[in-house]
């Protein structure tokens, strides 16, 4: 795999994926030897030659609550779920340096104590420098997922492709595993995305892709060594353009 197919990409994986299983599905706190797969697989990713920015969710130390749902005003939920996110960031942050990658944190609101604040200039040097980027505190604004943060920001520094490391290994009609007849895409347009509300980002993170072109691919964090085949060029998932 020493052919590159994105150069610069930005990869987001969920909280889910690097944390803990406790059943049910859910995933709690950090699970390092997770963490561990993930940075090197990033490492290998950026000797390859590839920048690389990073965006981490939240859904392992919060998930929020949704309009509130009677137990909190959404927006102090979705504050929670940015600071969710910077500790994400922070964690991951410091097992890239294990790994002997320079990294650096940016949030999208200042916290000076902990991390750099974004700014789209100091994100494009640091990348050009080939150290690796981590954004944190999604949009800095309520209301908006982990989901449009990212390719905001793949818009924002010019990004080959937008990654969505997920827990399923690509998009589906529906539910595989509810759905025994779910179909699998390989390929798909942002309009059928949209259209037929397929379960692959929130429409807000879609529709920021469609309006500036950006090509997204959806497919499985597990195994890490997938996030090489893809920047490799390899169709895994499923890859979503105009």
């Amino acid at each position: 795999m020493s052919a590159i197919k994105y150069k610069r990409v930005l990869l987001k994986i969920s909280g889910e994926a690097l944390g803990e299983s406790v059943g049910d599905g859910l995933s709690l706190g950090l699970d390092f030897q997770k963490i561990h797969s993930v940075c090197q697989a990033v490492k290998d990713c950026h000797d390859m030659g590839v920048q690389i920015g990073l965006v981490i969710g939240g859904g392992n130390f919060w998930r929020g609550v949704k309009n509130g749902q009677g137990k909190l005003q959404r927006s102090h939920g979705d504050s929670m779920g940015m600071l969710a996110t910077v500790m994400n960031a922070i964690a991951v942050a410091d097992v890239l340096e294990q790994h002997g990658l320079d990294a650096r944190v940016l949030t999208a609101v200042e916290m000076n104590k902990f991390a750099e604040y974004y700014t789209r200039d100091t994100a494009n040097r640091y990348l050009n420098e080939g150290k690796v980027v981590i954004f944190a505190g999604g949009t800095g604004n309520p209301y908006f997922s982990t989901d449009t943060g990212a390719v905001l920001r793949g818009v924002e520094i010019e990004a080959d492709a937008v990654l969505m490391a997920k827990n399923v290994d690509a998009i589906y009609s529906a539910d595989p595993k509810a759905d025994p007849n779910a179909v699998r895409y390989n390929r798909l347009t942002y309009d059928q995305v949209l259209a037929q509300h397929l379960k692959a980002t929130d429409s807000t993170a879609m529709a920021l892709a469609m309006d500036n072109n950006m090509p997204m691919v959806c497919f499985a964090l597990n195994p890490p060594r997938n996030i090489l085949r893809v920047v490799s060029g390899e169709e895994i998932g499923t890859t979503v353009t105009v």
